[in-house]
């Protein structure tokens, strides 16, 4: 074993598929889990690499993925620089962030293109420390105006096949979700190309009815875009998108943990509702996120930051400056959350959702060693991406 090497040891307990491993430690070789052992087992090899030791106190989870993130730490998807994707890549570990999807929002057909293409030319160069951008998901423009929220609306177009075509191609193929408004694909072609292509389909920004979502489902639609946010309430004439998430058992939904997008009241409405066999955390965090509060960009738009809330001019909300760990701290807080749930929430739902289960969102032998060491307090000790620490707090 050489310095490609690193044993974890003195694990307090290790958040497996279907068990948690107490007094245990985990073996990393060249970025991937190579073994899964007691701490007994450990002790008996012989080991010439790379050592750290949890001393009992931590608890390692699967790296968190964050499947919809606009920016942070002052850049943004949108600016279409490769050093945007730098800055993402080197700040969101501090979060427990160990991949993400950057995310685009609505706007002119050129800037969604270069947004786009500077994600290909960044994936397709060597390879990077830090969190790993493992997609895009292309937020808009083919969404419902009237549920438009940050997405400026003078861009909101109809589906268009070939548009979209162009600009997967101009991403290398990388786009892995989408939020569409799905009432304006009226016979459901749309969503029934898109899902034959391998893209998660989400419904969003939208005023569809639940009949509307239940056909889309039937289409293809397989996730809801920050449930409850720029979408119908539940009505008890007509239960809606919200409803959809309650009811049908094919749909995983996205949630802003920040207390903000949705109260905690209705955070556990959908825990106790959806399951964390279906939720799946996000942030969709801004520019502003790790920054002082102030006015700031999104889409072309002032943003001012005031008081832990991303809002437009106009009061609308737009994005977040949530941090996925304060995400998990403000799951925990309700009843019956487990970090069981936490890491189908965080990892598990949405490495499944978009293809990549087969290489992260669990700590299994031969999968990413992206990972997440965490004291009981549920503070950040280290961050793990594809073998290499990439964050460590000090704690």
């Amino acid at each position: 074993m050489g310095q490609s090497t690193l044993l974890i040891k003195n694990i307090q307990e290790v958040y497996l598929p279907q068990e948690v491993m107490e007094n245990a430690a985990v073996l990393i070789e060249d970025g991937k889990i190579t073994r899964i052992f007691t701490q007994n087992e450990a002790a008996a090899i012989t080991f010439d690499g790379k050592i750290m030791d949890a001393a009992n106190t931590l608890t390692l989870l699967p790296g968190f993925i964050d499947g919809h993130i606009h920016g942070g730490y002052g850049v943004d998807v949108m600016d279409a620089r490769p050093e945007t994707l730098q800055t993402l890549a080197d700040h969101l570990p501090s979060e427990g962030t160990t991949s993400y999807l950057a995310t685009t929002i609505t706007q002119s057909d050129e800037e969604i293109s270069n947004a786009l293409k500077n994600v290909a030319a960044w994936t397709a160069g060597e390879q990077k420390q830090g969190a790993d951008l493992v997609g895009v998901h292309l937020e808009g423009p083919f969404v419902e105006a009237s549920k438009a929220g940050a997405q400026p609306q003078q861009y909101i177009t109809e589906p268009d096949a070939g548009k979209f075509q162009a600009w997967q191609k101009d991403a290398d193929s990388q786009i892995r979700t989408i939020t569409i408004a799905p009432e304006h694909d009226k016979t459901g072609a749309f969503i029934q190309t898109l899902n034959q292509s391998g893209v998660n389909v989400s419904a969003g920004h939208t005023d569809a009815s639940f009949q509307q979502i239940k056909d889309a489902v039937e289409a293809g639609v397989k996730q809801l875009t920050h449930l409850c946010n720029a979408m119908n309430g539940i009505h008890h004439r007509d239960i809606g998108a919200v409803g959809a998430a309650f009811q049908l058992k094919d749909l995983h939904a996205e949630l802003i943990a920040d207390g903000i997008h949705v109260v905690p009241e209705m955070m556990q409405l959908i825990y106790n509702n959806v399951g964390s066999d279906r939720i799946i955390l996000i942030t969709d965090s801004m520019r502003a996120k790790g920054l002082p509060e102030g006015t700031y960009e999104l889409g072309g738009q002032p943003v001012i930051v005031k008081n832990g809330q991303a809002n437009l001019e106009n009061g609308s909300l737009a994005g977040s400056i949530l941090t996925m760990i304060d995400a998990v701290k403000n799951m925990l807080k309700l009843d019956g959350v487990t970090l069981q749930d936490i890491v189908k929430m965080t990892a598990e739902n949405p490495a499944r959702q978009v293809g990549i289960f087969g290489r992260k969102g669990s700590i299994e032998v031969g999968k990413d060693a992206d990972l997440v060491l965490l004291n009981d307090a549920m503070d950040i000790a280290y961050t793990i991406c594809r073998g290499e620490v990439v964050y460590q707090s000090g704690i």
